[in-house]
């Protein structure tokens, strides 16, 4: 991997930017990374594709794409800053592909064109492949999943109680040639193996909801919106990213991400905080060949006190085992969290839906993963 993004470096270096430059004149820092994000994801390509149907195809829908990923690159809250700054703009009006200021399409397109590439899940495809890409032939050490909530400016859905809770069965011993249908959790069914990952993806809940999340010693956090599950590597790369309803466990999330990882590249170890020590969770992913190592839950005081008795006793010895030092490598997943949020679009969600959301976080996932696959270079 490091071998394909240094001769990427080296040909963007010699061949690239000069040829950029020619056309727009000396470039900025901002412009260069644009330019060498857009080379490397190859975004027209897939754009093509979307154009072979019947009828008049639309223009300037691979420009416009480009424009998409400046707009997450040059961190422009709403799409009409990116409109304004392309008709100012010529270095950049130039690199997402309009030759002249009265080529900028109206807002209306804009949003048009959005729509469309929400409808073909345009930047998770190009993620996709930018990571079978590069990882082709490629072991993953530790794939680290862990989720982020995301807030949206759109009304929740309200989710009936049945839906939400099991339905409490008569207490007490079935009678004699009584029988109670056995409830399965959602994780539960998705390791019985009977259903496709397609299936698994498509019975994950998508809307707005109200979620809580518990934040050792500090107030409850609760927002409304959706949640963003990661899959990275230890570098920090996002590998896999799922868009999920706010009031999904992290944990009925953990195999379709599990499966759609390995699609993608080969990786031994799964790290996971104390939300995916789930038994139906650990067990399917232990039968895939992997290792899940996770922050065991303390379900009791004396669990809680025994696990503080270790870790003193563990610090006392200067030792550790194998599993907490590979368990360390999980700090490094949430600094994608960190950045998604406050470097790449997931904090300013303009959009209201699950499909236009998503493709608005994707654009943001997509473009991180590029950025820190190229490096500080």
């Amino acid at each position: 991997m490091l071998t394909k993004i240094s001769d990427f470096w080296k040909n963007a270096q010699l061949y690239l930017f000069p040829i950029v430059e020619e056309q727009t004149g000396p470039i900025g820092a901002t412009h260069r990374k644009l330019t060498a994000i857009l080379e490397l994801i190859q975004i027209e390509k897939f754009v093509q594709r979307d154009l072979q149907t019947i009828g008049r195809p639309p223009k300037d829908r691979v420009a416009l794409a480009r424009a998409f990923v400046a707009k997450v690159v040059f961190k422009f809250k709403y799409t009409s800053q990116l409109r304004d700054y392309l008709l100012s703009d010529k270095q950049l009006r130039i690199i997402c592909g309009w030759e002249s200021f009265r080529k900028i399409p109206s807002p209306s397109k804009f949003s048009r064109a959005f729509n469309e590439f929400a409808k073909s899940k345009l930047p998770e495809r190009v993620h996709q492949e930018l990571i079978k890409t590069t990882y082709d032939d490629q072991i993953v050490g530790h794939l680290t999943i862990d989720s982020t909530p995301v807030e949206a400016r759109e009304k929740e859905v309200k989710v009936a109680p049945s839906n939400m809770k099991k339905k409490a069965g008569k207490p007490g011993r079935p009678k004699k040639g009584e029988k109670r249908e056995k409830q399965f959790t959602r994780s539960q069914k998705q390791a019985s193996g009977i259903f496709s990952l397609n299936e698994m993806i498509a019975d994950l809940p998508t809307d707005c909801t109200i979620a809580m999340k518990k934040k050792p010693g500090l107030s409850n956090y609760v927002w409304k919106g959706y949640k963003l599950h990661l899959g990275v590597d230890d570098a920090g790369v996002p590998l896999v990213a799922l868009v999920t309803s706010a009031s999904l466990n992290d944990h009925e999330a953990a195999i379709p991400i599990t499966l759609l990882a390995r699609q993608r590249f080969s990786f031994f170890y799964q790290l996971m905080d104390s939300a995916y020590d789930v038994k139906a969770v650990l067990e399917y992913i232990s039968s895939l060949g992997q290792v899940p190592i996770v922050d065991k839950k303390s379900y009791n005081p004396a669990q809680k006190a025994e696990k503080i008795a270790e870790r003193k006793r563990r610090k006392i010895l200067n030792w550790r085992p194998a599993e907490a030092i590979r368990y360390r490598e999980r700090m490094k997943g949430e600094r994608p969290n960190a950045l998604i949020k406050e470097y790449y679009g997931a904090n300013n969600i303009q959009y209201k839906g699950h499909l236009k959301v998503s493709c608005h976080l994707m654009f943001g996932v997509l473009t991180l993963a590029a950025s820190l696959l190229l490096g500080p270079g």
